[in-house]
Formats: C-alpha cells, sequence, structure tokens
C-alpha cells in the first residue's frame, strides 16, 4: 500500500498562542494548499500547495515522536482539504492528542480530538462544521464581524467554546470594543495571538 504525502509548508514543536489550548506546547504541522483567500491572512505563501515539498506520514509522525510532543495542531492552508485519516490515526494511536484549526469548508476526513473552526466570509462553511466544532474562534478585522460572529455562536453546540481574535494588525485599534463585547456577552472569551507577544513560531 503506497504511503500517502501531504504539502508541509512548515512543521515545528512551539507553544499555543490562541484558543483553548492557549499556553500549552504544541507541535505544530501546517499543510499547504488554501482556497479561502483571507485578505489579511498572515501565512499567504501556504496558500499554493506546487510551492511546498511532500512529506511522508512517517516522515511528520518521525518529527512528532523526536519532539516528544503529546499535542499535535493541524493547521494551514485549509488542512481539512486533505484526507487526514492515516495521519491522524497514526499520530492518535501513539496516545499524541490531535487537533485543528479550520475555517470548515471542507467536511472532515478524520476524527481528530479537537475541531477549531474558525469561519471567513471569503468562502462559506460547510454544515457539518457547526456540529464538530469543540471552539469557534472568529477573527475580528472590523467592528461589524462581532455581530456576524453571533450568528455563527446560534448555530453551534451549546458545548463549543466562544472565542473572539482581534485581527493582529487592527488589534490596538478593536480590543476595547472587543473587550467590551465580551462583557456584555459572556459566553464569549478573548483570544489573543501570544506567541507574537512571546516572539516564537
Amino acid at each position: 500500500m503506497q504511503e500517502i504525502n501531504y504539502p508541509i509548508m512548515e512543521h515545528f514543536f512551539t507553544i499555543q498562542g490562541e484558543g483553548k489550548y492557549s499556553g500549552k506546547a504544541a507541535y505544530f504541522i501546517r499543510i499547504a494548499g488554501c482556497d479561502v483567500g483571507c485578505v489579511w491572512c498572515d501565512v499567504k505563501e501556504s496558500w499554493d500547495k506546487e510551492q511546498h515539498a511532500l512529506l511522508s506520514i512517517s516522515e511528520i509522525i518521525e518529527n512528532v515522536v523526536k519532539s516528544n510532543a503529546d499535542f499535535v495542531v493541524l493547521t494551514g492552508g485549509e488542512p481539512a482539504m486533505y484526507d487526514l485519516r492515516p495521519l491522524v490515526d497514526q499520530l492518535k494511536s501513539l496516545g499524541i492528542m490531535v487537533a485543528i484549526e479550520t475555517s470548515g469548508c471542507y467536511p472532515l476526513k478524520g476524527e481528530v480530538d479537537w475541531y477549531c473552526f474558525s469561519p471567513k466570509k471569503f468562502k462559506a462553511p460547510c454544515d457539518e462544521a457547526y456540529i464538530k466544532a469543540n471552539e469557534l474562534k472568529v477573527i475580528i478585522s472590523h467592528p461589524s464581524d462581532l455581530e456576524w460572529a453571533t450568528t455563527h455562536a446560534l448555530k453551534v453546540s451549546t458545548n463549543c467554546q466562544l472565542y473572539l481574535q482581534p485581527e493582529w494588525s487592527k488589534s490596538e485599534k478593536l480590543l476595547p470594543l472587543i473587550i467590551d463585547f465580551v462583557k456584555s456577552n459572556q459566553l464569549w472569551k478573548i483570544s489573543l495571538q501570544t506567541h507574537k507577544f512571546m516572539n516564537i513560531p
């Protein structure tokens, strides 16, 4: 049976900077390829999968094991564009927790432990994303996004954790608005890109 390869832009052991697991050691696997096209994306170089080397599952697993990480984050790009089952199954067989960060535009192939759903205005998510979401993380780049975020919150389960995250380049302007919103809508929490404050990848 031929081994599946994935286009990997980068992979590294770091600290998760966002959302529920902010502050936790995490091995990030950034899978290249994305057709969502967020104008404020800070990793646009991940969009074109043809620009990045293919890595086999065994190569990916070897690097994760060397790091001794017990938590892996699959991100992108848009990782759900691919069949992730073989990779996720092998990671979980080693007792490693697997999370995904996705726009929810594609049905997920693979049973992850934590589904971080970050919807984007540039491409509509599929219905499955609202069902699977353990965490709804909405990037706020304009004040109107706060109201937009609430429309998505109405569609996720009551167990889904809700996060608002200011778009990095506009944080100074938007954070006071987000703070006031969270004070008035206490089901929400604030997520900050703390890895950028720590100056780590």
